[in-house]
């Protein structure tokens, strides 16, 4: 009888932590690709880009599941998004284009990060009502990401363009319906 009680305590403490461990993961994938972007394996750094994307995609679904939804992961949530699609896309399109722009290019890989952070904050102290307002950090830093493909068809300007109208997307006010 004490192993199933065991089990069953067991069996409800990871419910209870599956979400934040799924969060956990996408920060993980995040910090990953940052370091791979810093050893210059590119394709490893979108490759962990994108399984941030997809953990991303369902830590909301396993605590709202599982009845876990809190606002410790909330914050979690915010803290690996910013690293997972604010510094790893930045970092990565910066040191494969725009740091033969100098101090332009830093300033606009910092100034698209700064935005996402804006982004996630405001997120974070609104009351949720089914609408995104400006773009999500989660979509502006994939299309950054998914940009990388691109590197050998568009400019280097291209991409100095590209990510300040992502900043001003994510800062700005539209709404978008959540799906």
């Amino acid at each position: 009888m004490f192993l199933f009680q065991r089990l069953d305590h067991t069996i409800k403490k990871m419910k209870a932590n599956a979400a934040n461990m799924i969060t956990i993961g996408n920060l993980s994938f995040g910090g990953a690709s940052i370091m791979t972007t810093l050893n210059e394996s590119y394709s490893y750094s979108v490759l962990f880009i994108f399984i941030a994307a997809l953990l991303d995609r369902f830590d909301g679904m396993v605590a709202r599941k599982y009845g876990q939804e809190s606002e410790l992961g909330k914050q979690l949530d915010s803290m690996s998004d910013i690293i997972s699609f604010g510094v790893a896309p930045a970092i990565l399109i910066y040191m494969v284009d725009l740091f033969e722009f100098g101090t332009a290019g830093m300033a606009i890989t910092i100034i698209y990060i700064a935005s996402g952070a804006f982004r996630l904050a405001r997120f974070n102290i609104m009351d949720s009502d089914g609408y995104f307002t400006g773009l999500p950090i989660t979509a502006a830093g994939t299309l950054l990401t998914l940009s990388y493909f691109g590197l050998s068809l568009f400019s280097p300007v291209f991409y100095m363009f590209f990510m300040l109208i992502l900043a001003i997307l994510m800062i700005s006010t539209f709404t978008l319906k959540k799906v």
